[in-house]
């Protein structure tokens, strides 16, 4: 199925999605972009159905291309301050807030969103498999993570963040089990299966 240029009838639009709700470690990430109204890639999609190589590829080509495009985080410590689900969308605020063009709509990836000002949104669940602009902004949101979780995976190897970005693969578990947690892991979340507390 081809992905839908605009849902509103209105431009500029924009689409936000982030990257890193369900990880251990490491802000959310949410990405903001409008796009032209023709814009097409072939292989644009979710970024969960597009491969590393891919998404490393469209990445700028979604930022050459863009009308307006913005990255911005959540770090691990608002994360446990105000829950993951609060920390998403104000991430996601962040990136429209820091678009350098003011879009007249907004669609959401997801059903839960705060209203952005004045600015009319609409949630989509799974609107990154149907929108061209929520689609680029998970690639946007996914590959600026990914590249953080790499940086930071060289203070921290052990934890494999390299691979896992974060994720509570079976890999990093075990690693805080036998090393503790660092200052990017999330301190209410679930980071042992057996719900040991690593926190005084």
């Amino acid at each position: 199925m081809d992905l839908i240029s605009n849902h509103s009838g209105l431009f500029p639009e924009a689409g936000t999605d982030e990257a890193g709700r369900g990880c251990l470690a490491g802000p959310v990430v949410a990405a903001a972009v409008i796009l032209p109204p023709d814009f097409h890639h072939p292989l644009l999609n979710d970024s969960k159905q597009v491969s590393k190589k891919h998404r490393v590829e469209l990445r700028p080509v979604i930022e050459n291309a863009a009308v307006s495009w913005q990255v911005a985080f959540c770090s691990p410590e608002e994360i446990d301050q105000i829950n993951i689900l609060n920390a998403s969308i104000l991430a996601m605020h962040r990136a429209i807030e820091g678009l350098t063009v003011t879009p007249k709509h907004i669609l959401v990836d997801g059903n839960r969103f705060k209203p952005f000002g004045k600015i009319p949104h609409t949630t989509i669940i799974k609107g990154d498999s149907r929108y061209v602009s929520i689609a680029a902004a998970s690639i946007l949101a996914k590959t600026h993570r990914d590249e953080l979780m790499e940086k930071l995976h060289i203070e921290y190897p052990e934890y494999g963040w390299d691979k896992n970005a974060g994720y509570p693969t079976e890999k990093h578990r075990e690693a805080i089990a036998a090393l503790g947690a660092t200052l990017y892991h999330r301190k209410t979340f679930t980071l042992l299966k057996s719900q040991i507390s690593l926190f005084p």
